[in-house]
């Protein structure tokens, strides 16, 4: 059994087979929102705050923390979104770029042990990337693409995510710290998009026994009805044995879709956390209620 353990300060989340399965809020990204890229570059980090605390509320057990805006100084704004957003939240922490120095910034100021988002195959990427994961006992998120491309034959991202994780090894890094991700494509422009990804989670668990995850919001794009088509593949990809994403938990339909799942494959022990979050408040209140009063009360006769 494979294991991958975040921490923040004062709290720590697993990812691991047979575990429930762990929400990442996205939505602390700039790319596609103007005006939270323009509020960051300007030094008003409100709505990363606001976007943070709203996450978490919403279910998610950790949050993903981007700061990739054009002409701003990236590693600058992103060592202060995330000192901003341990601040208001003690959920672990994934710390995306591209960048290297904004990974070394974000690393720097971090308190805990994070995920990195992200490294991949190419040679060059590997030998910057790992060091840094193994400098700061960080876990670390392996996208299957190398040098040529996203290949859409998944046994060749198989090879690249096994590549990872070999070179990972050769850094002191443990499988258990590589988290892999296979690549999810629009399902509206490749249709076997999600048929690729539930066997790779198949074989990546079953072969290099690693954790998973994915840019869960990927699969929908270009469609209608978006939610729906997220919230089903996530279904079916915890059926197949993926156990993380990086997703909105904002979106009700995605959540529970979630957590439905995790009820299905057994991960929620009494089914415990969705009758917490499916109790109907008010029929709740009412058997408090009767409980507390031991029945109706005759009216006094006047």
């Amino acid at each position: 059994m494979t294991d991958t353990v975040i921490s923040s300060a004062t709290k720590e989340v697993v990812i691991g087979f047979d575990r429930p399965f762990v929400m990442i809020g996205e939505r602390i990204n700039p790319t596609g929102r103007k005006l939270l890229a323009a509020e960051m570059k300007e030094g008003d980090f409100s709505r990363v705050e606001a976007d943070a605390v709203a996450q978490v509320a919403g279910g998610a057990h950790m949050l993903d923390v981007n700061a990739g805006i054009p002409l701003a100084d990236e590693p600058a704004l992103l060592a202060k979104a995330i000192e901003l957003v341990q601040s208001v939240t003690d959920v672990p922490l994934c710390i995306d770029s591209s960048i290297i120095e904004a990974l070394e910034a974000g690393c720097a100021v971090y308190q805990g042990k994070p995920l990195i988002n992200s490294v991949t195959g190419e040679d060059e990427n590997l030998e910057r990337v790992l060091p840094l994961v193994a400098k700061h006992g960080a876990a670390v998120v392996a996208i299957s693409n190398d040098e040529t491309g996203i290949s859409e034959d998944p046994d060749v991202r198989f090879e690249v995510a096994k590549k990872i994780v070999n070179r990972a090894a050769d850094h002191g890094i443990a499988a258990a710290d590589v988290v892999v991700d296979p690549l999810v494509m629009p399902i509206g422009a490749m249709g076997t998009a999600g048929q690729q990804v539930f066997r790779l989670v198949g074989r990546l668990r079953a072969e290099l026994g690693v954790n998973t995850t994915c840019g869960a919001s990927n699969v929908s794009f270009g469609l209608p009805n978006r939610h729906t088509i997220t919230g089903t593949y996530l279904a079916m990809a915890i059926g197949a044995g993926m156990t993380s994403a990086i997703m909105n938990p904002l979106h009700a339909e995605v959540r529970s879709a979630v957590m439905a799942a995790d009820v299905l494959a057994g991960n929620d022990e009494n089914c415990a956390a969705w009758i917490q979050a499916n109790r109907d408040p008010a029929a709740e209140g009412a058997e408090r209620g009767g409980r507390r009063g031991g029945g109706r009360r005759r009216r006094a006769a006047s």
